[in-house]
């Protein structure tokens, strides 16, 4: 049954093509890079199989920072006006209130339902349990989705294997990620596997003998095989062709020149009780016996924001670390996107921690940092090797008090803040550095935010033109944070 799909947001041209690419076949990717609207495209290629009487489920699958915006933001935003709605959000240890509205998947309704669902929960029992039950119950009038699908690229893994298994109860599957393969042309094998049943092979020993090189190696008296180098890829890019579309944002001319997003990350427990006591006591005490206290509230909000990014200094000048999940953002950010990026934190900790872990990540020398200590011959080697498109230099990791100003960046089309300053020039300045005369390409933003910290106040008022360190300190900036 065709239909008149009326559309909520308008489709740029590519996203149009995408979705007309997809249409109805049982299985698809979307491989679009990161800022292209890949989210769009998959609500409404959902909303046009139910209007057509072929879905009334879809299970989205995004990683804990990404899965929120799927309810908060994309979802209400671009899901069309015709189609009766009810979205669910998973919740691992649920209230009452939230118990029953997941629960209520069970009950009849007559429209599309939407569960969306973090990917890290098929990785325990309870999660597996419940993608079982929607796949036998609900699958076959049912869509599932995996948004950043890179997260099931090992196909060893038991998260992978127990999604495979829950996505062949259901009729509708589709695949969404910026970059399909980011280390190893292998990394597409469980991702098309998750899409159908041999669309690659029979098996992945077979998928490996077909496309790498490998070689017998020996380690004392151990014996391994070394995969050495690739083949047949011009073959493998047809194949993926077939079952997916591809763009990139240089390929998009009617994007719009700027795109803002946030990621999510979640705080550890030793980060939300730090936090908890500096917000309401101004002061905390660490396992150690140092004391950290905040008297004034501009030294509250940096002490805020240093807990954020996993370290802090003490009243005796001692930074003292801790884990993060922010590293574990934005690695997974860079792991799906094409091409350079630039990252800004204001604080110098984070800018060597981040630097050092991009470096390991993906390559010595992918990664440079642009801050105070940065002696100045080297500052116009970073500029000009960030510059130079076939530089292996692909990260510049900068302070925006520093290097927000004067540069040129153009060769990024990806900026992400991973912790903000609270000033509003140094934002609007260090923006530009990647969106000035220069560009070629549409510029994506995302701010690292922690839900229910004040990071939200502070990209809200920076996004709204508030410069925060202009406001007058004191109860004035207490009340407009929230702080207690």
């Amino acid at each position: 049954m065709t239909v008149n799909y009326k559309f909520k947001t308008k489709p740029f041209d590519h996203q149009q093509t995408a979705l007309d690419a997809a249409g109805s076949k049982g299985s698809f990717g979307f491989f679009m890079e990161m800022g292209t609207g890949k989210s769009k495209v998959l609500i409404d290629n959902m909303g046009k199989l139910f209007l057509e009487g072929k879905i009334n489920f879809a299970l989205v699958i995004a990683p804990k920072g990404v899965y929120r915006n799927w309810v908060a933001k994309e979802i209400p935003q671009h899901m069309s006006d015709d189609v009766p709605l009810r979205v669910i959000r998973w919740v691992a240890s649920p209230n009452k209130k939230q118990t029953e509205e997941i629960r209520s998947i069970a009950k009849g309704f007559a429209g599309l339902t939407v569960f969306v669902m973090n990917v890290e929960a098929f990785s325990s029992a309870k999660g597996q349990t419940v993608g079982k039950w929607m796949a036998k119950n609900l699958g076959k009038y049912g869509m599932i989705a995996i948004d950043e699908s890179t997260t099931i690229k090992n196909p060893k893994a038991k998260r992978t294997k127990a999604l495979m298994d829950i996505a062949d109860g259901f009729s509708y599957k589709r695949l969404l990620t910026g970059s399909p393969i980011t280390k190893s042309p292998l990394d597409i094998y469980a991702q098309a596997e998750f899409l159908q049943r041999g669309m690659l092979g029979d098996s992945y020993w077979a998928f490996q003998g077909r496309y790498a090189v490998t070689k017998q190696q020996k380690m004392g008296a151990r014996s391994f095989t070394q995969i050495v180098g690739y083949r047949y890829l011009d073959e493998l890019t047809e194949k993926i062709a077939t079952f997916s579309y591809r763009v990139l944002k240089k390929e998009c001319l009617d994007l719009p020149d700027k795109t803002y997003t946030v990621r999510y990350v979640t705080l550890t427990p030793e980060q939300t009780k730090m936090y908890n006591d500096i917000s309401r006591q101004a002061m905390l005490l660490l396992n150690n016996g140092e004391l950290v206290s905040a008297p004034a509230v501009i030294t509250q909000l940096l002490r805020l924001q240093q807990i954020l990014s996993g370290h802090i200094k003490t009243d005796e000048g001692e930074i003292e670390y801790f884990p993060t999940k922010r590293t574990d953002a934005l690695k997974e950010i860079m792991n799906e996107h094409h091409g350079k990026a630039i990252i800004w934190s204001r604080f110098r900790h984070d800018i060597k921690s981040i630097t050092s872990m991009l470096n390991k990540e993906f390559g010595p020398g992918s990664a440079a940092a642009y801050f105070g200590d940065t002696k100045d011959d080297e500052r116009l080697a970073i500029v000009q090797n960030f510059q130079d498109p076939n530089h292996p230099l692909k990260y510049f990791v900068g302070n925006p008090a520093t290097a927000g100003y004067g540069l040129t960046l153009t060769e990024a089309n990806l900026v992400v803040y991973y912790a903000n300053d609270f000033n509003l020039e140094t934002r609007i300045q260090s923006e530009d550095r990647a969106h000035r005369i220069g560009q070629k390409n549409p510029v994506t933003y995302i701010d690292l935010i922690s839900e229910g910290t004040i990071d939200e106040r502070i990209v809200e008022a920076l996004r709204n033109k508030i410069n925060i360190g202009a406001l007058v300190l004191g109860e004035k900036a207490r009340e407009w944070l929230k702080l207690t």
